[in-house]
């Protein structure tokens, strides 16, 4: 695919479209400006912004001398992505007669639902995010180890700098190695239930329809205060598949 001396203009098609064309030559320059998405195609070097698909497209390429069409992708909205799941159902007669002497926890890994209960009856039946493929979670029975309402993980965090500023987003203080003048931060578990020694348990976290977590059982920010109050160290919790 042929380059030409206007290779660097970006010309703006509409609010949702967008013609970029760089040459190899400038990738290094707009990498420094900001992070993205570096892809080689057909010796043109393009940079995609976070959330933008790429395709080339003939007419693109006779009226601007060479490029791509790039279609805008939208961010989902984490609403939209656990609407696949059916919502939290709470059975307020049941819920007034649970307690924390009383409740016990049912977690079910195929459905990703949990289950806080009173002897047979169920007070919250919530969907959740379980542990994804090679992080799976532990099944079997369990009792709450620890309660910590503002718990944050020792393994999975950011590293950040003095100024608080993220360098580095999503690792594991076990593998990676933080950059220079960074310390991590462990990623906030609110409302966090511990069920294992390893760090398994229960708490907040985004929900997006499938086992997304490292482990962990991610709940809903509206059920886990409900749950939490609920169970104490001590309460049984059954895992199942």
């Amino acid at each position: 695919m042929k380059t030409s001396s206007h290779s660097h203009r970006l010309s703006s098609l509409s609010r949702d479209w967008q013609l970029f064309s760089f040459s190899s030559s400038s990738v290094s320059r707009w990498s420094r400006l900001a992070p993205r998405v570096l892809a080689l195609v057909g010796g043109v070097s393009l940079l995609c912004p976070p959330g933008v698909l790429w395709s080339p497209t003939p007419a693109a390429q006779s009226a601007e001398g060479g490029g791509f069409f790039l279609r805008r992708q939208p961010q989902r909205d984490v609403s939209e992505l656990s609407s696949r799941q059916a919502p939290a159902v709470i059975s307020a007669r049941v819920l007034d007669r649970v307690t924390p002497e009383n409740s016990h926890v049912v977690v079910s890994l195929s459905r990703q639902r949990i289950y806080l209960m009173v002897g047979d009856e169920v007070a919250i039946d919530s969907p959740i995010s379980s542990g994804r493929r090679g992080h799976t979670t532990p099944t079997g029975s369990f009792r709450i180890k620890e309660k910590e309402l503002n718990h944050h993980s020792n393994i999975y965090g950011n590293y950040v700098d003095r100024g608080g500023r993220t360098v580095r987003a999503g690792v594991s203080s076990r593998i990676d190695s933080a950059p220079a003048g960074t310390h991590f931060e462990g990623a906030p578990m609110k409302y966090f239930c511990r069920l294992t020694d390893e760090g398994v348990g229960f708490h907040i976290g985004i929900l997006p329809g499938y086992p997304a977590s490292h482990g962990c059982i991610r709940l809903p920010a509206d059920i886990a205060p409900r749950i939490y109050e609920k169970v104490k160290v001590g309460t049984s919790v059954k895992v199942e598949d």
